[in-house]
């Protein structure tokens, strides 16, 4: 699976290098296998923004991206639409996908987080809950928009994000990038067409085995 990652984040037009980000040895002999670059980390991080930034305090570049080892079905294009906004406006900080709900049982399932932004396309909030709340649907549904786990950061907000201590609601829902807006760390997010896949459960690995097989054989 890690090696389906690596590959697809080295084909992304935006990303001029890929680091497998580790404390495993297994994952670390795996991607050498391959002829990956890994790079050992600490044990101690709680989540992978730590771990990350480990990283990125030796690389010298402005923008870093965070890709899931989890995500073994990410297409290039949506770490290129990650990246685009740093380009298009210096002021931005942190950037994220997102995309609409169209299986009515995401909402209801934990393992997908959600996402509401404001007029200009920022998060306001991440949950595992269903949000927003429809309390009258005779009002109209608002749209309802799933989160894709990708990041990208400015590498100097990276690193004092990661210096930060975790916060109550980043414990309460288990997203780490509730840590970002709990500290006034805006983040841009941008609608994407292109699906991603989280291996959460062993249901999913079994799922994932199967498209990748069709895509494979096709």
């Amino acid at each position: 699976m890690i090696e389906h990652v690596y590959r697809r984040a080295a084909a992304s037009a935006a990303v001029s290098q890929v680091i497998v980000a580790t404390d495993d040895s297994r994952i670390a002999t795996r991607v050498r296998a391959f002829g990956g670059t890994v790079q050992m980390t600490r044990s101690t991080h709680e989540t992978g923004t730590d771990r990350l930034a480990e990283v990125a305090a030796a690389l010298d570049c402005d923008v870093v991206v965070n890709v899931q080892g989890d995500e073994p079905l990410i297409d290039p294009r949506a770490i290129d639409e990650l990246v685009a906004p740093f380009a298009a406006d210096p002021s931005v900080q942190m950037t994220t996908l997102y995309r609409r709900i169209r299986d009515a049982a995401d909402l209801t399932n934990p393992n997908v987080a959600k996402i509401v932004l404001d007029r200009g396309g920022f998060a306001l909030y991440f949950s595992r809950a269903p949000i927003p709340h429809i309390r009258d649907p005779r009002g109209g549904w608002p749209p309802l928009y799933r989160h894709i786990g990708l990041y990208g950061y400015r590498r100097s907000v990276l690193m004092v994000l990661a210096a930060l201590e975790p916060t109550p609601l980043e414990r309460a829902e288990s997203l780490e990038q509730l840590r970002a807006l709990e500290h006034g760390i805006r983040i841009k997010a941008v609608e994407t067409v292109h699906d991603s896949f989280e291996v959460n459960t062993p249901e999913d690995l079994e799922q994932v085995r199967r498209l990748l097989a069709v895509t494979t054989s096709s």
